[in-house]
């Protein structure tokens, strides 16, 4: 990959707990990540997470904020992500498996217990924020 890809991470919070799927299929097979992909041309960071987000888990996000990004290099695929992270508390309806080659499944856990491994673009977002303060937003 000669240039950055952008990417999408959709931190969906419901009752204090975060939403985040096993990835499986791709880069960060077996690491734990929150929905989200690439942002394609002509789409809203917005736009993109509410894409993202009904074809992954089916839920509808509702009102997205902007919040934080990452940069993140993925030496062994060769690939140069910078993540832009999405807030979403007025997500609709119960998460589903959408994209069983792409993720094991969906759970919810409280941000200040995640499991590990985790994705390296949230891994990163750690390092920046604490998830408790961002759930407890709205």
């Amino acid at each position: 990959m000669s240039q950055p890809r952008i990417g999408v991470g959709v931190l969906i919070f419901r009752d204090g707990k975060l939403l985040l799927g096993k990835r499986k299929g791709s880069h960060g097979a077996g690491h734990w990540s929150a929905p989200g992909g690439h942002l394609e041309f002509g789409e809203t960071p917005q736009q993109c997470a509410a894409r993202e987000t009904q074809e992954e888990c089916g839920l509808v996000t509702g009102e997205c904020i902007a919040g934080p990004f990452t940069n993140d290099l993925f030496q062994a695929e060769q690939k140069h992500y910078v993540t832009l992270f999405m807030l979403a508390y007025h997500a609709s309806g119960t998460p589903q498996r959408c994209e069983p080659d792409k993720c094991e499944g969906w759970q919810w856990f409280d941000p200040a217990a995640l499991p590990q491994p985790l994705f390296a673009p949230l891994n990163s977002l750690l390092k920046q924020v604490d998830l408790s303060a961002l759930s407890a937003l709205h």
